[in-house]
């Protein structure tokens, strides 16, 4: 399995009433589209989001957030959440909120 794919349905569902959302595999794992523009997506373990550079030192200080460095360096404005930071609905829904909102200020691809 190259990601969560329980995780992926949970974020699948979270985000179905979104418009503009698609799938595509991405970095190992399957990244949520959002109008054309990486929102979120899930690798084997982890929930992977774009916060944006203005809330991404607010993103790291949370709870199970850390910084997204698959390729060994981060990722700036990417932030990573293990399982315990989204285990709730509503604790999921909070954090695809926070990228939701960012990625929602970027011009459509």
């Amino acid at each position: 399995m190259p990601y969560d794919e329980e995780l992926a349905g949970r974020v699948r569902s979270a985000l179905a009433d979104t418009a503009g959302v698609s799938e595509k595999k991405m970095f190992g794992g399957l990244a949520f589209m959002l109008n054309g523009n990486m929102c979120c997506g899930v690798d084997k373990t982890n929930l992977m989001l774009r916060v944006g550079p203005e809330r991404y030192e607010a993103a790291l200080a949370k709870p199970h957030a850390g910084l997204m460095d698959f390729t060994g360096r981060p990722m700036r404005g990417f932030v990573y959440v293990s399982r315990e930071g989204f285990e709730t609905p509503a604790a999921l829904q909070e954090w695809l909120q926070l990228a939701v909102g960012f990625v929602e200020t970027l011009p459509a691809k």
